[in-house]
């Protein structure tokens, strides 16, 4: 139980604590034994957030006394059990060999009867394990539709936010920016999509005025997402119509990844078509799917994006509906890069789809998979808080590689963007990297 482990060195000036946005539920199998709206999200350096609940929110006829412990940050906290055992909520946390059937609920809630001076907050507050307990929260804020309403696992990644936050670069002298981290503790990579669209961001700020038109980027060494990023942009051309620039990522002295980003003042149509979107259900008859960030609502036709090896076959194409709720500013440069931010995470999983007993379940565990490059183009201005389709199709996959040719529409079927995809599937080429999932490519 991560928040009352044995000392970590923190002091209770290290914890912090803020009301959640969001109605709060825990669920022990079946039952539900809390809902609240009155939640706190806790946080704790090096440590997953923890949700705790007003204990007037929680069933506590369905839990019984498991003790005492002390935490030494933040003080002696009541243990509780839960009745009997239910099916683990958190596969991703065991390995294929070791996943139990069933877990218990022995100390999986606990509550602070005596906390550190300073934290008197904690009190009359639960905290169930998410590892064991499903803590979810109900994405849907006050006036949107309730067609919106979606569930998040908690701890979640971050919110809409969070992620606008670390794509809006901070200038740092000419042609420098630089971007904050934010990291998934359980595998702190930065994805390859998400620098793509922080070097959008920071050519919208060199070049202020110009439309991005292509966006291409080679990943070529793995970033960590618990450290800032730094972004060089070269000035290749800068004429009446359009400015080329080189951008560099670089993180502690290395580079990571590298391309070219056109811009360009725009100009009346002198003759236009496009290819019409394919066939597909509208975001409301798609599934509401779980990547984590709350206030970007994600739906995939058919759920054929699964982790499941032995979900069944099918084409290799995905469509995903992607809308951020917003309210977003009018910035065109971040638009385009929160559709960009997004472009890297299918392609591999609609190659994946055609072939049976493989699933991402098994990325970075006993298969290697990674995105390698995207070439982005960009035929109209995007508006990420209107519902946008990504239309995913993997062309071709051998010779650990997969290639995918890939468009973004809005929902009347206009296109938006234009995208291709390099990514590598193949076996580890260092043995003792399989099975780290934490950091494994």
């Amino acid at each position: 139980m991560q928040p009352i482990s044995p000392a970590t060195g923190h002091t209770e000036a290290d914890i912090g604590h803020r009301p959640c946005a969001f109605r709060a539920r825990a669920w022990w199998g079946q039952d539900l034994i809390a809902d609240s709206s009155k939640a706190v999200v806790v946080t704790e350096p090096g440590q997953a957030a923890a949700l705790y609940f007003p204990i007037a929110d929680v069933r506590l006829d369905n839990i019984h006394d498991g003790g005492e412990v002390t935490c030494p940050a933040k003080g002696t906290a009541q243990l509780w059990t839960l009745p009997g055992e239910v099916p683990p909520v958190n596969a991703g946390a065991w390995s294929a060999d070791d996943q139990p059937d069933v877990v218990n609920g022995h100390g999986a809630a606990w509550t602070f009867t005596q906390p550190t001076s300073g934290l008197d907050w904690l009190r009359d507050h639960v905290a169930f394990d998410s590892d064991r307990v499903r803590v979810e929260l109900v994405d849907l804020m006050e006036g949107n539709d309730p067609r919106d309403e979606s569930l998040k696992r908690f701890p979640v990644w971050g919110d809409s936010d969070d992620l606008i936050d670390i794509l809006r670069v901070r200038p740092e002298g000419e042609g420098r920016f630089t971007a904050p981290a934010l990291a998934d503790e359980g595998r702190p990579v930065v994805e390859g999509s998400q620098m793509l669209g922080q070097a959008i961001l920071a050519a919208g700020m060199q070049v202020p005025g110009r439309r991005v038109v292509s966006a291409h980027m080679v990943f070529f060494r793995p970033a960590d997402a618990r450290l800032p990023l730094e972004f060089e942009l070269t000035e290749h051309s800068n004429g009446r119509s359009f400015s080329t620039l080189g951008v560099r990522v670089i993180q502690d002295g290395r580079p990571r990844a590298a391309g070219t980003i056109l811009l360009d003042v725009t100009s009346p149509d002198l003759i236009r078509h496009i290819e019409p979107a394919p066939p597909a259900p509208g975001p409301y008859d798609a599934v509401p799917y779980d990547m984590s960030v709350t206030g970007r609502d994600l739906r995939v036709v058919d759920a054929a994006y699964t982790d499941d090896a032995q979900a069944p076959v099918g084409p290799p194409v995905i469509d995903a509906w992607v809308r951020f709720r917003g309210p977003l500013d009018d910035d065109p440069a971040l638009h385009a890069g929160l559709l960009a931010q997004f472009t890297g995470h299918m392609p591999i999983a609609a190659a994946l789809r055609a072939h049976a007993g493989i699933g991402q379940a098994e990325a970075h565990r006993t298969i290697s998979t990674g995105i390698n490059a995207i070439a982005l183009s960009f035929h109209r201005d995007v508006r990420a808080d209107r519902w946008m389709r990504y239309h995913h199709h993997s062309t071709f996959a051998g010779a650990g590689m997969t290639h995918a040719e890939c468009r973004a529409y809005t929902e009347d079927g206009d296109l938006l963007a234009s995208f291709t995809v390099e990514a590598m599937v193949r076996g580890f080429a260092d043995p003792s990297q399989q099975g780290n999932a934490r950091t494994a490519m």
